[in-house]
């Protein structure tokens, strides 16, 4: 499709918008690609890449692959992402350690707004499809609540680690990174690019890569053959990671970082009497239910303004 300046400058910034997603755990880019209404054009252009590609590629038909993969979108998105890992991983450390009830009720809003838009896309209803969100919700919720688990460090296993990660991280609702820690390799892999180990870190890209490449092409088989089971998964995926995002939470255990530091690794949520009670500190109601009304109303806008830029063109 014919594309202005400004509609890559939007596609630039929904890629910031999805990086920033990526940083926070709990919080999938695929959930943001969701929202600002990229996430069919994202699947399938990521699955056009295939051998035919990396042949045109090595024949220097470069500008047919890069028309086939769709590569002026994908590398505004893939644009902003990195720009975002890059800029603000720092800055949402920073704002989650120094406010972390009003980020965790901004993030709150904004899924819970999400998942209802996803809904009424299903135009047709039965009992498949309703399962499906049934299963979609009641998955979410137990890798949110599951607790982590000891698994090797060779190199095969870091390659499924990439390939599993990759994939959750372009599922709405579901954060690859929360996944390494539930497989016990977070901090391994934050350790390794410290370290530069170049190894893992290659063999850790190289299953990401092949990992999204494969699971794209599924995904897009089945929202084309199954798309409102498909959606319904997905919307589900999203109201049970709500229990990730919850703005209370009671630490439940601890786990050592790479700097030998004792920091949080599992929490539950609590009720914002209980959270003061365990904490001493104040639950700020209002600032949660005023920065969760500030996510739902950011959903809002973009789903309006989206709406009057798809009827102007």
């Amino acid at each position: 499709m014919a594309r202005a300046a400004k509609d890559y400058l939007l596609l630039y910034l929904k890629g910031v918008s999805m990086g920033g997603a990526d940083v926070i755990p709990g919080v999938s880019g695929g959930t943001v690609a969701f929202i600002t209404g990229i996430y069919d054009e994202l699947i399938n252009s990521i699955k056009a890449i295939d051998f035919e590609v990396v042949k045109l590629i090595f024949q220097f038909k470069i500008g047919e692959a890069w028309k086939q993969v769709n590569g002026n979108f994908l590398i505004c998105i893939l644009g902003g992402i990195v720009t975002s890992l890059l800029s603000l991983s720092k800055l949402m450390t920073f704002l989650l350690d120094k406010y972390p009830i009003q980020i965790w009720s901004f993030f709150f809003g904004l899924i819970l707004i999400s998942s209802p838009l996803i809904f009424r896309d299903i135009k047709k209803w039965n009992v498949v499809t309703i399962l499906s969100g049934v299963f979609g919700i009641v998955s979410a919720y137990l890798i949110t609540v599951v607790s982590p688990t000891e698994t090797p460090t060779n190199l095969f296993f870091i390659f499924l680690c990439g390939a599993l990660a990759i994939c959750a991280m372009i599922l709405p609702g579901i954060s690859g990174a929360f996944i390494l820690l539930l497989i016990g390799k977070y901090e391994y892999m934050i350790t390794a690019l410290i370290n530069f180990d170049l190894p893992v870190i290659i063999v850790f890209v190289i299953g990401c890569f092949l990992g999204l490449v494969g699971f794209s092409k599924f995904l897009g088989w089945i929202l084309t053959h199954f798309r409102f089971p498909t959606l319904a998964l997905l919307a589900g995926f999203m109201i049970g990671s709500l229990n990730k995002v919850w703005p209370w939470k009671e630490i439940t255990e601890y786990r050592m970082d790479h700097l030998g530091n004792q920091v949080p690794a599992f929490d539950k949520s609590v009720l914002p009497a209980r959270y003061m009670e365990v904490t001493g500190n104040n639950p700020l109601l209002f600032q949660a239910i005023l920065f969760a009304a500030l996510g739902i109303l950011l959903v809002i806008g973009i789903e309006k303004t989206a709406a009057y830029l798809k009827s102007t063109n």
